[in-house]
């Protein structure tokens, strides 16, 4: 039976990477269920939670993946950057080795993802300001170097998260329905999307409905 969920108009994969412990999961929750557990134990391998949100009067339905953070699942979950469209790069604001290792696990993301891919970098637990070891300017001008956004959250106080999660999915679709624009209106098969340069694919869900798109 199919239920509103089911109507959207795109829907995009996102992967939330990063060390483990920074809070992936936290985020996740929060901004599909509203949810924060303080219990919260490391992810294994990989789960997801769907949730839609309006761009536009467009419904996008964010498909959203959390990968485990630990060295050993790394083969495992590398596959799972395939096809994501946007990618929430996350460090602990209070541990800076997490934030170290930021560059290694962007390397990993542009080995594995498309070249394309939108990036966000996540500076999150922003609620342990008096433990803060990154910077906040630290991390902007990392960010700016390497061309991806950057934001600060909580997900125990809920700070910024929902804005990380509007944002880059409405910086990927913006990408998409410009590109949309520019395309023939006979080719309803298969769109593209330019994403900093080159194309991401575009393809309809179901092919019975042109009016769903999935990337």
């Amino acid at each position: 039976m199919g239920g509103k969920d089911d109507e959207y108009d795109y829907l995009f994969k996102v992967v939330l990477i990063g060390d483990s412990g920074v809070g992936k999961s936290n985020l996740l929750s929060r901004f599909t269920r509203n949810e924060f557990n303080l219990e919260s134990k490391s992810t294994i391998g990989v789960e997801f939670a769907t949730r839609s949100i309006q761009v536009d009067g467009k419904v996008i339905k964010a498909q959203i993946w959390d990968t485990a953070g630990q060295e050993r699942y790394r083969a495992i979950t590398s596959a799972y950057y395939r096809g994501a469209v946007g990618a929430l790069l996350v460090y602990d604001i209070a541990k800076h080795i997490t934030y170290e290792n930021v560059e290694r696990w962007l390397k990993e993301l542009r080995d594995h993802a498309d070249q394309n891919i939108v990036i966000m970098l996540v500076g999150n637990k922003s609620d342990l300001r008096h433990l803060r070891a990154v910077p906040t300017e630290e991390a902007k001008s990392f960010a700016e170097r390497n061309t991806l956004s950057f934001i600060e959250t909580s997900a125990l106080d809920s700070t910024n998260v929902e804005n990380a999660f509007q944002n880059i999915l409405t910086e990927i679709y913006k990408i998409v329905s410009a590109k949309e624009i520019r395309d023939s209106p006979t080719d309803n098969a298969r769109g593209s999307a330019t994403i900093g340069g080159t194309s991401i694919s575009v393809q309809p869900t179901d092919m019975g409905n042109s009016n769903k798109k999935c990337c």
